[in-house]
């Protein structure tokens, strides 16, 4: 079966809101029988502060999957995917605590990035999402 960006965006948004680890591990394992590579990573803390770290997760996570490869053409739609998801929540979290995850999915030229979390003051929170799509060469 081929998968288009909508799918690939689906397939992102399913690992991010992944509720526990064994739920994640099956989503991926799901994902992997179908031909899209799939990997989830936990972020906390100030959301703003944290951006450079988090970008950096989820490169090295994705790597470290092979759902990219170590290329920097690979890495920097991985980067500017994430980078673009946090901006797209970054404005409700300005100077507050979060903590949620980034789901990334990849099938052939497709990439997307998801951040899912929880924008919380004492016990007042806002639930964001942000998902970004990049094209990058099949190199498979």
């Amino acid at each position: 079966m081929k998968f288009d960006s909508l799918d690939i965006a689906r397939a992102s948004i399913e690992i991010a809101i992944s509720s526990s680890r064994s739920e994640e591990d099956k989503k991926v394992k799901s994902f992997r029988d179908q031909g899209i590579k799939t990997v989830a990573v936990d972020i906390g803390g100030n959301l703003i502060d944290s951006i450079p770290k988090i970008i950096e997760r989820a490169i090295i996570s994705a790597r470290r999957t092979g759902v990219v490869k170590e290329s920097h053409v690979h890495d920097g739609a991985v980067a500017g995917a994430a980078r673009e998801a946090i901006m797209q929540v970054a404005e409700k979290a300005s100077g507050l605590n979060a903590g949620g995850k980034i789901g990334i999915a990849r099938y052939e030229e497709h990439l997307s990035v998801t951040i899912f979390m929880s924008i919380g003051l004492l016990h007042l929170n806002e639930v964001v999402i942000g998902l970004a799509h990049r094209s990058i060469p099949d190199w498979t």
